[in-house]
């Protein structure tokens, strides 16, 4: 009995899927190119393989590595995990083999589900991972693949599938891991995030409840699903409410405007470049996007010029998500009403998240006082994995410490400053490196990005620095953005120096790596 009373109270990431067949069985769940599945199918899916797997040995604690594009089979493995208990390790297609196989390794990953034109990326990490038992081939792009290692149990996702349907009712506590989701490493490897049903369920819930999302939309799902912001701030809400994914493997401005267009999509999550991109696009203005009621951003407040540009342009809501993957991952919305009144603000706490802004001394201060930002709420990780000094440090004074500093306004709304490692200190100064690129996008429209760091210098321990990249076809003067700048900025934040180039490096969700563009030009002032 005390057993049955568990999965009947259960929260449990893969009942939300379970629930919604159940409601909604004929409804549209997910299409990826010409596949398309009903709820009802979806989840019968997802079953037949939840069995497969439990036939194989894998039950509740077993980590099971995902490496996958965007596609339905990642969506199948990662419900499937959940409904046995088993921890999801999403592999980012962009690490290295080491930091790949780092990450097998460090999650005790017992296999991998892998897409068959990834297998030889993968082979490498594989061959180092030992631990590493099943390798499951999901069928991909159709690329064959070869090199099978003697020492691994091969299978196939298809072959895999069990003949039984049902749902599989296993024990599952609602603060058993549900995925171990890895933060990019700057100096180091990354950081096991444990992420539990019971977070993410909430999250997914607080997001949806927020967003007014429900089973009449349809999401376009382009961004990495092997990242927090794709998989758990859209796709777990999208299923929670019965909502349609349309799956794209990644973004291209031509095949995004015509599947909103075709698929009446109501709900797209992009870049600000991403969004920049499509308003460029020639066949932009004969779209019919009026399908559209919201457009999310994430990463980074957009320039004023921009916003304008897109809320004019798509005819539709925009909201800007901000949190973190240790918060499963939001944490405030920029809500519609606020893009022009708060241009730059990064929003108000969503549902179930209490935000605070902390001295080091672990004092909370007043509106209006910078700090770093803080949380409290279910939807916050269980901790780092096997690593429980990162883990203590991130909760001190009982609190999830963000790492960014930021302060609140007098009417609620969050302002980001910046993340504390690149606040520069230059002169006896603190500078904080957003302000001064959202000066430079203010100063100069024919700047497509920008970021602004610190550089080693003798005099001014580090000195303000802007590398930019120009639009295509336009021409950036470094002697008169500083100039510009000048009529803007405090004579200490004008940067010392433009540097111009061709592009930034970026991680696969278009996060500019501030460390890689300080190490690439640490040498500049004559530093290091």
């Amino acid at each position: 009995m005390e057993q049955t009373e568990k999965i009947i109270q259960r929260v449990n990431v893969g009942d939300s899927l379970t629930r919604t067949a159940a409601a909604r069985p004929k409804q549209v769940a997910v299409v990826d190119d010409d596949r398309l599945w009903t709820y009802a199918e979806f989840n019968r899916w997802v079953n037949r393989l939840a069995h497969g797997l439990a036939g194989l040995g894998y039950g509740r604690g077993d980590a099971l590595g995902l490496a996958s594009a965007n596609s339905a089979e990642f969506l199948a493995v990662y419900y499937a995990c959940a409904k046995l208990g088993v921890v999801c390790v999403p592999i980012n297609l962009g690490w290295r083999p080491d930091e790949m196989a780092y990450v097998l390794g460090h999650s005790h990953a017992r296999g991998i589900v892998v897409e068959s034109q990834l297998v030889a990326t993968l082979g490498e990490a594989i061959t180092k991972a030992s631990d590493v038992a099943d390798v499951i081939v999901a069928p991909g792009t159709g690329v064959g693949y070869e090199g099978q290692p003697a020492d691994r149990r091969w299978s196939t996702v298809e072959g895999l599938l069990a003949d039984d349907a049902s749902e599989p009712e296993c024990h599952v506590e609602d603060r058993d891991p549900l995925s171990y989701l890895y933060t990019s490493g700057t100096t180091s490897f990354p950081k096991g995030v444990v992420g539990t049903h019971l977070a993410i369920y909430l999250g997914s819930t607080s997001g949806a409840l927020d967003s007014g999302w429900n089973d009449t939309d349809r999401f376009l799902a382009m961004m990495p699903m092997f990242h927090t912001a794709q998989l758990n701030a859209f796709c777990t809400p999208a299923v929670l409410v019965g909502a349609t994914i349309h799956v794209h493997r990644g973004f291209e401005p031509a095949a995004f405007l015509e599947t909103i267009e075709r698929e009446r999509i109501t709900q797209v999550f992009g870049l600000p470049m991403m969004y920049r991109a499509a308003l460029g696009h020639p066949s932009f203005s004969s779209r019919d996007l009026s399908s559209l009621r919201r457009a999310v951003y994430a990463m980074a407040p957009m320039p004023d010029a921009l916003i304008r540009a897109c809320l004019e342009g798509f005819g539709c809501d925009f909201a800007l998500l901000f949190g973190q993957t240790e918060m499963s991952p939001v944490t405030t919305l920029f809500r519609p009403e606020h893009q022009l009144t708060h241009i730059g603000a990064v929003g108000t706490p969503i549902t179930g998240v209490q935000v605070g802004i902390m001295a080091p001394d672990g004092t909370l201060l007043p509106q209006g006082e910078q700090g770093e930002i803080v949380y409290r709420g279910p939807a916050t990780m269980q901790g780092y994995l096997r690593n429980a000094d990162a883990t203590e440090a991130a909760f001190a004074h009982g609190w999830f410490h963000s790492g960014d500093v930021g302060r609140f306004d007098t009417d609620g709304v969050l302002w980001f400053a910046d993340r504390y490692k690149d606040v520069i200190k230059t002169g006896g100064e603190n500078v904080a490196s957003i302000e001064v690129e959202k000066a430079v996008y203010a100063s100069d429209d024919r700047i497509a990005e920008v970021v602004v760091v610190g550089l080693p210098h003798e005099r001014w321990s580090e000195a303000v620095t802007a590398v930019v990249v120009p639009k295509p076809g336009e021409t950036v003067d470094p002697d008169e953005l500083i100039a510009a700048l000048k009529e803007r900025l405090d004579g200490f934040k004008v940067p010392k120096s433009v540097i111009v180039t061709d592009e930034l490096p970026k991680t696969s969700t278009g996060k500019i790596q501030k460390n890689l563009v300080r190490d690439a030009n640490a040498a500049h002032y004559g530093g290091r």
